[in-house]
């Protein structure tokens, strides 16, 4: 089988596409042809050796997956030969054929493309997890997403919505306002305007009436972080997913006190990890919102799996919108 192999961190242009040996699944193990593979920044961390847990080199990148089980081990209960299943895993995924435990793969709906069922792993169980778990928003709530035209800034909107919340989206360009719209995005906000410490703030109270958002889902971080803080209502509260900008900012403790504000965290991997059926009930969420309409991946691009440098730089670039997959030749 083809593998996309990182044998040291650094420039994507180090990665190559090696041929490997098949892997053989365990037991409580399957073996999955991988159809398609999401492509997300953290990869970009994890092969330039940045990210807060790394696997050792040399390795595949690749944190999420959609293929068909080709076989499975000992003792393997609940999957068998011919299922169609998504997985979020470590890392891995940019390969023609990986080893899951069957605990983390999951069946998905047959009206489900790969490439859609790829790109419903990370960003979107980071989203859900995000606005349910943390923030815990209630309908009727206003929630401003960052980044709102990326992967999982549209998983934001769309669940948001979902949700019954009033959504501004902050965006950079008016192609990313447009997709932030078609996802269904109440509000626009402009973070290209001169002045974004305050601009953030006067286009949030005018569209909600001076209130600001009750919830602010930021992956962006630097300056636009900074700006959204002063955008959050009283009681406001604010999850940290990442910091696309490339700057860790600082909060200010006093603002985060007058306006009683709480500021909690996201790491994804931890929840699968150490909480595995809340994990599978929120993909269960997921998949029923799909089946309703109510959410949608927005695939704005496959590559074949040689492309691998090509889609991993639309995303260093930041030129996705939605989300860019990886496919194979099956």
């Amino acid at each position: 089988m083809k593998a996309v192999i990182v044998r040291q961190h650094g420039a994507l242009e180090a990665l190559a596409l090696e041929e490997r040996p098949t892997p053989e699944p365990g037991p409580k193990q399957v073996l999955v042809d991988v159809h398609a593979a999401g492509v997300n920044f953290p990869d970009l961390m994890v092969i330039a050796g940045t990210y807060q847990t790394l696997p050792q080199l040399p390795f595949t990148p690749g944190k999420e997956c959609a293929g068909v089980v080709s076989r499975v081990g000992k003792g393997v209960t609940t999957l068998k030969r011919g299922d169609r299943v998504t997985a979020l895993l470590g890392h891995g995924a940019f390969s023609e054929q990986v080893v899951l435990d069957e605990k983390s793969a999951h069946a998905i709906p047959l009206e489900m493309s790969f490439p859609e069922a790829a790109a419903l792993n990370l960003t979107y169980l980071t989203a859900h997890f995000a606005l349910v778990k943390r923030a815990q928003l209630k309908p009727g709530e206003i929630v401003l997403v960052t980044g709102a035209a990326g992967g999982v800034g549209v998983a934001a909107v769309q669940i948001a919505k979902a949700l019954g919340a009033t959504v501004l989206a902050a965006v950079s360009t008016p192609e990313k306002a447009a997709a932030a719209k078609a996802s269904g995005a109440d509000h626009i906000i402009d973070v290209s305007v001169p002045g974004l410490r305050n601009g953030l703030r006067d286009q949030a109270f005018a569209v909600t009436d001076k209130h600001g958002a009750d919830v602010i889902v930021d992956q962006v971080g630097g300056d636009v972080l900074d700006a959204s803080l002063r955008a959050a209502a009283w009681e406001g509260r604010i999850v940290l997913i990442g910091f696309a900008s490339g700057r860790i900012p600082e909060i200010k403790a006093g603002y985060i006190l007058v306006k009683n504000i709480a500021v909690m965290g996201l790491h994804i991997g931890d929840y699968r990890d150490r909480q595995p059926e809340e994990f599978r009930r929120a993909r269960a969420q997921l998949f029923d919102w799909y089946r309703a309409g109510k959410i949608k991946p927005h695939v704005m691009a496959a590559y074949p799996l040689q492309d691998f440098l090509a889609a991993l730089n639309v995303v260093k670039n930041r030129q996705a919108i939605g989300k860019v997959v990886l496919t194979t030749a099956r």
